[in-house]
């Protein structure tokens, strides 16, 4: 007669597959408890749950395509440039042709272009991806900067439009559809790297892209792919902005590069490649967003938060190598 597992077997093995997931998750859980406690009157509140939904969606979409870049063993610190220059090509189209698809769509197309550019100087020329987007982040920002002449730019035109009520529009009234666009894009991006051999190629691509290469894997496809894709979620994640705030700002995507880097690292994933999950940097980014309303409104500076941004990502660290070592 065979014998059937114990549900205390099955419970261990879910212990063991996603430990990395549920320590995360409960160090976030963790954190927002501190600050219902330490700030009740901000936290027991609908207001601040609905301005998470639309601001951690801004964060999500730029950390989330960044994790597959930095699990293929490379870096991006370019994506916040991409992101002010996509977000002011978008504004300038529309500002002259009112034709709010046809600015989304060069936009995108822009931050694909941006995004594969960054990816083909890193796999011809063989410069190091640190190096290429320190270069390619001076040269998108300063072409923001000399296009737009640091003038912002007017979107009221786009309100109510059926894109508009598309992207950042209230789903029920209450829900800010940002949302539903960063669950999708996690979707997608998790499908890519858990249900698609694209996945496969690009975990080994970051592990040992020597062995990659021997096993048939075309690495610097690769490379240019996930680049690409942090080039496209950068355009969107101006898009999103611009039309929540029906402005551009000439400074747009300044001050994301450490979040979103934060919560790429927070969420499991090391600078070293080949490891990492979309999950965890999605939770990386609520815990991120939490942080920064929670200092706020626990009456401290801003100055506050990186200081404890960096402690908690040390922190996570310490816990991820504590579990990767099985408790030793």
């Amino acid at each position: 007669m065979r014998k059937v597992p114990s549900l205390k077997f099955n419970y261990r093995n879910l212990i063991s597959n996603y430990k990395h997931q549920i320590t995360i998750s409960f160090v976030t859980l963790v954190l927002w408890i501190i600050f219902l406690v330490g700030a009740p009157r901000s936290f027991l509140r609908l207001e601040i749950y609905q301005s998470f939904m639309i601001t951690i969606p801004y964060l999500a979409v730029l950390a989330l395509p960044l994790t597959l870049v930095i699990i293929s063993g490379e870096i991006d610190l370019s994506f916040p440039s991409i992101m002010g220059f996509c977000g002011w090509l978008m504004a300038f189209v529309f500002d002259i042709t009112k034709n709010l698809a046809l600015a989304l769509l060069i936009s995108l197309l822009m931050g694909l272009l941006a995004g594969a550019i960054n990816g083909i100087l890193i796999t011809r020329f063989k410069i190091p991806s640190l190096i290429t987007t320190i270069g390619t982040m001076f040269f998108w920002r300063g072409l923001t900067n000399v296009c737009s002449g640091g003038w912002g730019i007017q979107l009221i035109e786009a309100k109510g439009q059926i894109l508009h009520q598309l992207l950042v529009g209230r789903v029920f009234g209450v829900i800010p559809a940002e949302t539903f666009w960063t669950i999708g894009i996690a979707i997608v991006l998790w499908l890519i790297l858990n249900r698609h051999k694209i996945g496969g190629y690009i975990y080994y691509t970051g592990d040992n892209e020597e062995v990659a290469k021997m096993m048939g894997i075309n690495t610097n496809r690769i490379k240019i792919l996930v680049f690409s894709i942090v080039g496209l979620c950068s355009a969107f994640s101006a898009i999103l902005i611009n039309l929540e705030t029906l402005y551009l700002y000439p400074t747009l995507g300044e001050g994301y590069m450490l979040p979103a880097l934060a919560a790429v690292f927070f969420g499991g994933t090391p600078p070293t490649g080949g490891v990492g999950t979309i999950f965890g940097s999605l939770i990386g980014s609520i815990a991120i967003g939490i942080l920064e309303a929670g200092i706020v409104a626990m009456g401290l500076t801003g100055f506050w938060t990186q200081l404890v941004c960096g402690l908690l990502i040390i922190i996570a660290i310490i816990l991820h190598s504590y579990i990767a070592k099985g408790g030793r």
